[in-house]
């Protein structure tokens, strides 16, 4: 499935025949018969057959590393790395691709055990090696994932044992930093201990990976049942398993949450996988999944409460995918939030119902639901494009502060300590 390929492509030389018969076999069924089609096959070295290539009329089909791979001409010439068309020092093109004849051919193809060469009509060359060519393929993408991940249920999350770091090393290390975002990428959800329980030094803590993102609600906020932003959120009421920020064009990365202060009983924080939940949906219900992630919603956010005027709508579908290989990287999943469905024709509106149904079903089954008491000194970390959140009803005062952090600071702080983000 889309979330368990968490292997890199094969990297087994393709071993050809040097039959025609054993060639033809790559070639369009409607096109097998011909030995003039067949003929058109090259091997790069005769005696190990490791790599052919075919040209056609607009683009180059290339078989290495076990992937049979299709390149259009423009986009060859496109993506030359020569010192004229690309800025190694910057890791930008310097071609203007407007300027790329859209019939253009290559004049002459050769092809040895590493690299691909092109020579186009002006005399210029382009050179790719077959690895970059594997992996940037669109064939290839589809057999990558973008962000490899752990997904879990409950018993799942208790049985990894996955350590919290301790504040110290959290903020003064390398390695503590690696070690929290290595388990936030791959489980969603990640703790930091022993952190001094004030507003200041959860910002402290934020900061350490990411610029805090300003919202609606401020730059760090206290949380308590006072319900000031006329919100469901603000009471002492149970929470539904719920995403955040779904009224924004693009919700909010991460959430932190740290619980200052709790005099009373209750208030358990509810964390489960959505995605762990959709790949059930993906297993049992292709064709639900496929919906949930083609129809869009609006959500909205409408606050009349004192000074604060507030009206936003977010649109987007309740699964986001990589359209390439169906990758899922974001659940929007709030009922309390939805707004009217008027973006769906009556005809599919009832089919969406029914696959939302199924997917509110697995991510309400106990087995899935992870309960966390937070407490002062514990910060928790959620990926709110991932993880769903919510909470028990509670008793007495409880205080939380938090903030919310920007998705692409953070992937880029795991980059820079050598993490896939």
């Amino acid at each position: 499935m889309w979330c368990r390929r968490l292997a890199w492509l094969f990297k087994v030389p393709c071993q050809l025949s040097g039959s025609t018969r054993h060639r033809s076999l790559w070639l369009p069924r409607d096109r097998r018969t011909s030995p003039t089609a067949a003929a058109r096959w090259h091997h790069t070295a005769p005696e190990s057959l490791k790599c052919a290539w075919q040209l056609h009329g607009d683009h180059l089909e290339l078989r290495y590393a076990n992937t049979l791979m299709r390149f259009d001409f423009v986009w060859l010439r496109d993506h030359c790395r020569s010192a004229s068309c690309y800025n190694a020092k910057t890791n930008q093109r310097s071609l203007d691709t407007a300027s790329v004849d859209l019939g253009i051919k290559p004049k002459a193809v050769r092809v040895d055990e590493t690299t691909l060469f092109l020579t186009w009509p002006d005399g210029h060359v382009t050179r790719y090696g077959l690895e970059w060519l594997v992996k940037n393929s669109y064939e290839g993408q589809k057999q990558q994932v973008m962000h490899p991940r752990i997904l879990w249920n409950a018993e799942i999350y208790r049985q990894a044992q996955v350590p919290s770091v301790d504040c110290r090393s959290f903020l003064e290390t390398d390695e503590g930093l690696k070690e929290f975002l290595q388990n936030f990428l791959l489980y969603g959800i990640a703790f930091v201990e022993n952190v001094t329980p004030t507003k200041e030094d959860t910002e402290i803590l934020a900061e350490r990976i990411s610029l805090i993102r300003e919202t609606i609600y401020g730059r760090m906020w206290y949380f308590t049942s006072d319900f000031s932003r006329g919100d469901t959120a603000y009471t002492k009421l149970a929470l539904d398993r719920h995403t955040d920020t779904t009224y924004f064009q693009e919700p909010c990365g991460i959430q932190v949450f740290h619980c200052l202060k709790h005099e009373g009983t209750g208030g358990r924080t509810l964390l489960v996988d959505g995605f762990y939940a959709a790949e059930q949906v993906l297993r049992q219900a292709p064709d639900q999944f496929e919906l949930l992630s083609k129809v869009p919603l609006k959500h909205e956010y409408v606050e009349n409460v004192g000074d604060c005027h507030n009206h936003m709508i977010g649109v987007g579908p309740v699964l986001n995918v990589y359209p390439w290989n169906n990758e899922l990287y974001l659940i929007r999943y709030n009922n309390y939030d939805r707004a009217v469905i008027n973006t769906v024709p009556y005809d599919v509106v009832h089919r969406w119902y029914a696959a939302h149904r199924t997917l509110t079903t697995e991510l309400r089954r106990p087995e899935n639901e992870l309960w966390v008491k937070l407490k002062p000194g514990k910060a928790l970390f959620i990926d709110n494009w991932r993880v769903l959140h919510g909470r028990e009803a509670f008793t007495g005062y409880r205080q939380l502060c938090g903030c919310y952090l920007t998705r692409d600071d953070v992937l880029n702080t795991a980059r820079l300590l050598g993490l896939q983000a």
